[in-house]
């Protein structure tokens, strides 16, 4: 950042008086700018034990195959943002579930939240930032041409989940950084629900 956004005078990173962390601050009129991770929000949509998956169109990882997930926007809730991404990608009306997982993805500054959903219908297409969209059947799944970590990390839950029979919710932690990936002490299952 170099100007800020109230005035348009040069900005400094510096850290503020009371902060423990630099933050760009206007040199004119002492605007504070934070960044602060963004929010990417997907869902594992299934219909008939297949698994809806696209093919991005976009960069990064063009040519790769995801859930659809993208920024969330202002003014929606997480689960709006997960079906409004399945309308964009997919061209598909999904039923956003319960909560599937959450990944820290410190090295880009995001948290990926995904959800599950069901595809109540076999009726989607491909939007503008794929390339193709399809139902998968679990066998058919393209583990190695996957676009992201987190991506992996939701479907593999989801797939396992399924499996048990239960619906649970996981935590997990990438940071390229450091080269690592890190899976947190977390319940994998909320606690039993009363009527």
């Amino acid at each position: 950042m170099n100007f800020c956004s109230k005035c348009g005078a040069r900005v400094a990173l510096r850290t503020p008086e009371g902060d423990h962390l630099p933050r760009y601050v206007c040199e004119a009129c002492g605007t504070i700018h934070y960044e602060n991770p963004r929010l990417v929000l997907g869902c594992v949509p299934e219909h008939a034990g297949r698994i809806l998956l696209c093919r991005r169109a976009i960069e990064p990882r063009r040519g790769y195959w995801t859930v659809p997930a993208g920024f969330m926007e202002n003014g929606e809730t997480l689960q709006q943002a997960a079906a409004r991404e399945s309308r964009e990608e997919a061209l598909a009306e999904v039923e956003v579930g319960s909560l599937l997982a959450v990944v820290h993805v410190l090295h880009a500054r995001q948290v990926h939240v995904f959800f599950r959903a069901t595809l109540p219908t076999a009726s989607y297409g491909v939007g503008h930032e794929s390339l193709e969209v399809e139902l998968f059947d679990l066998a058919a799944i393209p583990w190695a041409d996957l676009a992201f970590p987190s991506t992996e990390f939701a479907l593999r839950h989801y797939l396992d989940d399924r499996q048990r029979g239960e619906d649970g919710y996981h935590f997990t932690t990438i940071d390229r950084r450091l080269r690592t990936v890190a899976q947190s002490p977390t319940p994998s299952a909320p606690p039993a629900r009363t009527p």
